[in-house]
């Protein structure tokens, strides 16, 4: 089992509170370090910043939503950022919701896995620099149609130092996670149960390759009081699942579903939207919170880690900044 760290926010101006944790885990062992994207900090500027001050550990972007760049764009990134790393970049993307690229991109969303199969078909197409790159497809054309006319096919003129950056697709929905595997060489799931998660992709990881990576964020809490430490965690699962999406579309709340907590996803999202936000988060089933975190005091973390190590999952992406977490992980799996 690897493990990962989620740096969670910048913190203050000057990046020190990123470039301690990330140099924490490094020394750690821990593979990876994850800088988020949603509408404010980009995922690779900190990430170039983290690589500056690290030698070992990868960079992973979890996750770049591809609304946000053409692939060429995300190309030209992915390749820099790997090649000035020494080739330790992971690209961890995802579609996002409508809220996000259709409201802050001014992107549309309608049809995100075709989206995303051509997408990820161009820019394999540029990191792989055999020729200049033509493409037409519905979402995405190299030249552009119906532009000037002018526009050529061309060829990344920097080198890349892989010929193959490993890209995770960040997904929920069955049919995305099959995408994934038929596609990418890694999943980062989020508020993942490795109790259920085989009955609900079991079609989805039947098609996965040996080496396959399953990177799953997992929130981290040591706290002797159980019910304060899945408390913060219900904060969490209360606001996606209550807020992030509209009432008829809401991708977190139909992950909750399939994993058989349909009728309290529903009271969720009813009492968040309607502002009885407190209510919202106190409905959040403690069984759910349970399973798809670590949380109480150590032995009953040591525990329950067994679970996480009999699953698919690979990695463990911590979402902690607390450096006896960090450690108490690092002691336990690696």
């Amino acid at each position: 089992m690897k493990l990962g760290l989620g740096i969670g926010p910048l913190g203050a101006p000057g990046g020190e509170r990123i470039i301690e944790l990330a140099r924490m885990a490094e020394d750690l062992g821990y593979d990876t370090v994850w800088c988020p994207e949603i509408y404010g900090a980009d995922c690779f500027t900190p990430l170039a910043w983290i690589g500056a001050h690290t030698s070992r550990i990868n960079l992973g972007t979890s996750i770049m939503q591809i609304s946000a760049r053409t692939p060429a764009s995300a190309a030209m990134h992915a390749v820099t950022l790997d090649y000035l790393s020494g080739g330790r970049l992971i690209l961890g993307i995802g579609v996002s919701g409508p809220q996000v690229v259709e409201g802050w991109y001014g992107q549309p969303y309608p049809k995100p896995l075709a989206r995303t199969r051509e997408w990820m078909q161009i820019f394999r197409k540029i990191v792989a620099r055999q020729e200049p790159v033509a493409f037409e497809g519905e979402h995405y054309q190299l030249p552009l149609d119906g532009g000037t006319g002018l526009g050529k096919p061309l060829k990344l003129i920097q080198h890349p130092v892989r010929e193959h950056i490993p890209v995770y697709l960040g997904a929920e929905g069955p049919r995305n996670v099959a995408l994934g595997a038929e596609l990418c060489d890694g999943w980062i799931p989020m508020f993942i149960s490795p109790y259920r998660m085989m009955d609900v992709y079991k079609d989805a990881m039947s098609i996965r390759t040996p080496d396959f990576e399953i990177a799953a964020a997992v929130p981290v809490i040591i706290d002797d009081d159980l019910d304060a430490a899945l408390m913060q965690i219900k904060q969490q699962v209360g606001f996606y699942v209550g807020g992030m999406g509209a009432k008829s579309f809401n991708v977190h709340k139909d992950h909750i579903g399939r994993f058989g907590f349909a009728d309290a996803a529903e009271e969720i999202q009813q009492l968040f939207l309607s502002g009885q936000r407190d209510q919202a988060i106190a409905a959040v089933p403690d069984e759910l919170a349970d399973e798809i975190a670590l949380c109480g005091p150590k032995e009953r973390i040591r525990e329950r880690l067994t679970a996480w190590k009999d699953s698919p999952v690979t990695q463990l992406n911590v979402g902690s900044a607390d450096k006896d977490t960090l450690e108490f992980l690092a002691e336990e799996l690696l």
